[in-house]
């Protein structure tokens, strides 16, 4: 049997702030009494998303139903989803940056070979393309809807309106070949083999600038939920936001 919380490494401010977001919500709705309370249902649900505990674990660990760790886990979620910022709204606070860095991950799904769309011919394997960005010091500002991973890098940023968005600030973008022909606010760096001096130098500068845009995937892939998704493609949206909301609050 699983202890808790002695077995999660999370900070007490998350825990805090979770909690008073599921005390707001039990409020709003007026909910009868509950299994485990807000403080519980939280750690329940830190679990889930932080360290990747099934659902039969949490239900063993907390000592409740599986059908009772389900709803209690997808309330968490849609509350958290909902919190998330949009675009427009997270361009009020990138528009203050220097330049931001732009950067696509693949969140990996247990799909079979059969399902084409999901499937990246980049990577090899099934997922969810993500679109993030970053400040120029790497920490995440921003994560995009979840599409499926045969959908290009440069055609995800378009449709999520990234390019437009920061044509219109006048920002400066930094990110990688994947991103060729984003337009002007977008920076990336030469392609080919045989590149003059100026234009190695070039690259290797901008790649020093954009490797920190790689940290914004690690600090989504340190919540390990994230690491290998095995839900509904259609809640991969929702989980992503979660966890920004989350992020955001424990920084």
């Amino acid at each position: 049997m699983l202890v808790y919380p002695s077995s999660i490494d999370l900070s007490t401010r998350t825990l805090r702030y979770l909690s008073a977001q599921l005390h707001a919500r039990r409020r709003e709705v007026g909910t009868r009494r509950r299994r485990l309370p807000a403080g519980r249902q939280a750690l329940l649900a830190l679990a889930h998303l932080r360290c990747g505990d099934t659902y039969a674990q949490l239900a063993a660990g907390f000592r409740i139903g599986i059908g009772t760790v389900y709803r209690y886990v997808r309330e968490v979620i849609d509350v958290l989803a909902a919190l998330a910022p949009t675009l427009t709204e997270a361009m009020k606070t990138i528009r203050s940056k220097a330049f931001v860095i732009l950067d696509g991950t693949l969140l990996p799904i247990d799909r079979i070979a059969a399902d084409t769309p999901y499937c990246s011919g980049k990577h090899k394997r099934h997922g969810m393309n993500v679109q993030v960005l970053t400040d120029p010091f790497g920490r995440l500002l921003w994560a995009s809807p979840a599409l499926p991973g045969s959908v290009h890098d440069l055609t995800a940023a378009r449709t999520h309106g990234i390019i437009d968005a920061l044509a219109a600030a006048e920002l400066k973008c930094w990110a990688d070949k994947a991103y060729q022909g984003a337009g002007h606010p977008v920076r990336v760096p030469f392609r080919g083999r045989r590149l003059k001096r100026w234009q190695r130098r070039h690259n290797s500068t901008h790649a020093k600038i954009r490797c920190l845009g790689e940290q914004a995937t690690a600090t989504l892939k340190g919540w390990r939920l994230l690491r290998k998704l095995r839900c509904s493609t259609n809640r991969i949206t929702a989980i992503v936001q979660a966890v920004l909301v989350l992020h955001h609050a424990s920084a």
